[in-house]
């Protein structure tokens, strides 16, 4: 009986470790490579960029949780520190996210969510860039917590919402998209 604990033990420490290891590099290149395939249209941006990065400010960038890969995508080497959760896929994401120059705050509304929003407000006012997904991994889908409200408030940062698209119309690649984006200002 110990001897069969002992194998399970050990096959569940080196799935965690290929999750962790593994996994964040390969899922990087991924990403990279669907970027690569894609052709972007940026749209709506012009008073974001007027308004806020011609003067220096930093933002609260909202987007859904369904779009993270197109966010993470259009924001390579635009510094944010995003809100994960604390959840076992959560350091898989975490991980990639730092491939592409984000750092995590991990928290959500179920599992150290607090100390996340104290981590994020602090963060805010010391004029840094953070990313939320307001509608978080449980849902209801497309609906914004309030959580995004106290941030702001907190911070004084505005917040901005950043959405994407996809459609192949007009072109006969796969996976053409058109999106609309914000930019972070540069930190």
């Amino acid at each position: 009986m110990l001897r069969t604990e002992g194998v399970t033990s050990l096959k569940k420490r080196v799935a965690q470790w290929v999750k962790r290891s593994l996994l964040p590099p390969v899922g990087a290149a991924v990403i990279r490579g669907i970027a690569r395939s894609m052709r972007y249209e940026i749209r709506s941006h012009e008073e974001a960029d007027a308004s806020l990065y011609g003067a220096g400010r930093h933002i609260i960038l909202t987007f859904w949780h369904d779009q993270q890969l197109m966010m993470l995508i259009g924001h390579q080497g635009k510094a944010a520190h995003v809100l994960i959760s604390r959840h076992g896929d959560g350091e898989i994401i975490a991980r990639i996210i730092a491939r592409f120059g984000h750092e995590a705050v991990r928290g959500s509304s179920t599992r150290g969510g607090a100390g996340a929003l104290r981590a994020l407000i602090k963060l805010g006012r010391s004029g840094r860039n953070v990313a939320v997904t307001p509608d978080g991994p449980k849902g209801p889908r497309h609906i914004a917590k309030l959580g995004v409200i106290h941030l702001a408030k907190a911070t004084g940062l505005p917040i901005v919402p950043a959405a994407s698209a996809c459609s192949k119309k007009n072109s006969l690649r796969a996976g053409t998209a058109t999106w609309s984006h914000i930019r972070f200002p540069e930190a």
